[in-house]
């Protein structure tokens, strides 16, 4: 058996490999155990006989037999020697037989949730470039400033700075961003109704996670934000989709008579379509929500960039019942990999909110937060704000003028007055998939106007555009390209389908 053992491993040992002879022993010998080779209870070589035939040193087989043994590969008997361990699972009982097997699930199977959150993603592959939406200019963010920054708090980090975040955040930040939100979107709240997020996904799974059960009724818009729809799905509620018109969120009759737990709106700014929730749909939206004790939810995602006239207050300023949840984000107005959102939250609900969120994710990240807040306090971000705010204007009217050169004002250009995105209407077509799949092919990209909608048979075809992380001289160019593959496709749709022979 020694004999028999030692030839074994020699086949298999590599004196030359850069792995140590020490590794490779154990692997190997836990190899042969797993596999059977070597049975249970089959006596091992003695470390000097192993390490001879081997031509390694024995205190280097002593140290495998001990590894082996504490892993419960091996066992000792005192003056006897080392054994091979009986490690084969204890029998499991298969119940009767056949039909519990086949109730077993496959362990390559994804559970239904996860199914559901697969089938809806909406995530594309790539993230930058003409005309992916929602993107900011990385580039332009103010590196020197926030590095300097960066630098400051680094060099003599606070020890409190460097583990888990306290509940709601780093509570300068809180008060920062309380401050901000008075004077950029005259919302009222204190740094203690604020909670620190990852951003807008992770702050509206809390929400729903806090104040819904499964089954629950959200009202969402329609169309709305695909990655807002999973999460919902995905947690179990049923979802009323309800239609926007010039003034928002519009429900009618037969929705007002089911109230919802939450109701989930984008006011400032429609999200895709772009409209603006006209005052008197908010006032309505608060009343309805105080009357049937609902919460709503405002994602005010992109509202910092509106284009001749000033961004519009919040409809968290408006409540005056707490029934509203706020959510922002710096994704937009710094830069996505930044990771950092923000609520503001009822007042009731903030202790609540905090622990919860330190419960279910027990965030970090504070030396982050801390330069965030110093950078938002010293005015780098309103003057950032500003900054943007003009070269996504320029943007904005020069994909406009693209636009309108080549397909003249036959296509309608939608949601053009805010944000980074515009729609560009396909009346004429329905498949604006076909669209974006062969635009892609030609490296640009274009999200459909579709895919924003619950059902196929609401859904208008158009296309998502962004122009804010595409540098100006390259806007024309780009929607060229764009304009060739409309024009196929649309003359695809159009030819004239032959008779069947």
């Amino acid at each position: 058996m020694d004999s028999i053992l030692s030839d074994w491993l020699l086949e298999r040992l590599d004196t030359a490999a850069e792995e140590p002879a020490y590794r490779q022993l154990f692997r190997l010998l836990q190899q042969a155990i797993l596999s059977g080779r070597l049975a249970a209870g089959a006596k091992l070589p003695s470390s000097r006989t192993l390490g001879a035939d081997l031509s390694i040193a024995r205190n280097t087989v002593i140290q495998v037999y001990e590894q082996l043994l504490a892993e419960g590969y091996v066992e000792t008997q005192s003056g006897s020697g080392t054994y091979v361990a009986d490690t084969s699972p204890d029998r499991v009982d298969e119940g009767q037989g056949g039909a519990s097997r086949r109730a077993v699930r496959d362990r390559h199977q994804l559970s239904a949730r996860g199914k559901r959150t697969i089938e809806l993603s909406g995530v594309s592959k790539l993230q930058w470039g003409a005309f992916m939406p929602g993107v900011p200019d990385v580039n332009e963010f103010p590196f020197k400033s926030w590095n300097r920054l960066q630098a400051r708090i680094w060099r003599d980090p606070k020890p409190e700075l460097l583990t888990y975040a306290p509940g709601g955040g780093y509570r300068p930040l809180r008060r920062a961003l309380a401050d901000y939100l008075r004077v950029a979107r005259s919302a009222n709240c204190q740094p203690e109704q604020i909670v620190i997020t990852t951003g807008i996904h992770q702050s509206v799974d809390l929400a729903v996670r806090l104040l819904c059960d499964v089954g629950d009724q959200v009202w969402i818009e329609e169309p709305c934000y695909w990655g807002l729809r999973g999460i919902l799905l995905s947690s179990g509620l049923k979802l009323t989709p309800i239609p926007v018109d010039a003034e928002g969120m519009n429900p009618d009759a037969k929705h007002l008579a089911s109230p919802p737990r939450l109701i989930i709106c984008t006011p400032s700014h429609q999200y895709p379509l772009g409209m603006v929730m006209s005052l008197a749909r908010r006032r309505m939206l608060l009343e309805y929500a105080r009357q049937h004790n609902c919460w709503i939810i405002e994602d005010d995602y992109d509202s910092e960039f509106r284009f001749g006239i000033r961004p519009l207050a919040s409809l968290q300023g408006l409540d005056n019942n707490g029934q509203v949840i706020y959510l922002s984000s710096f994704s937009k107005t710094l830069f996505p990999g930044m990771r950092v959102g923000y609520m503001a939250v009822p007042a009731p609900l903030a202790d609540l909110f905090s622990l919860g969120l330190a419960e279910l994710y027990r965030e970090g990240q504070l030396m982050q937060q801390a330069v965030l807040a110093e950078f938002i306090n010293e005015g780098y971000l309103t003057s950032h704000i500003r900054r943007m705010r003009g070269l996504y204007a320029e943007r904005r009217s020069l994909l406009i003028a693209a636009v309108e050169r080549r397909f003249d004002k036959v296509l309608p250009v939608m949601g053009d007055e805010a944000g980074l995105h515009l729609v560009l209407g396909l009346p004429h077509l329905r498949d604006d998939w076909a669209v974006c799949r062969k635009a892609m092919e030609r490296g640009i990209i274009a999200r459909p106007l579709s895919a924003y909608y619950s059902t196929a048979k609401a859904a208008q075809a158009g296309l998502l555009l962004g122009y804010g992380c595409v540098p100006s001289e390259k806007i024309g160019p780009a929607f060229e390209i764009l304009a060739d593959v409309v024009e196929e496709i649309s003359g695809a749709a159009h030819e004239p389908r032959r008779k069947a022979a």
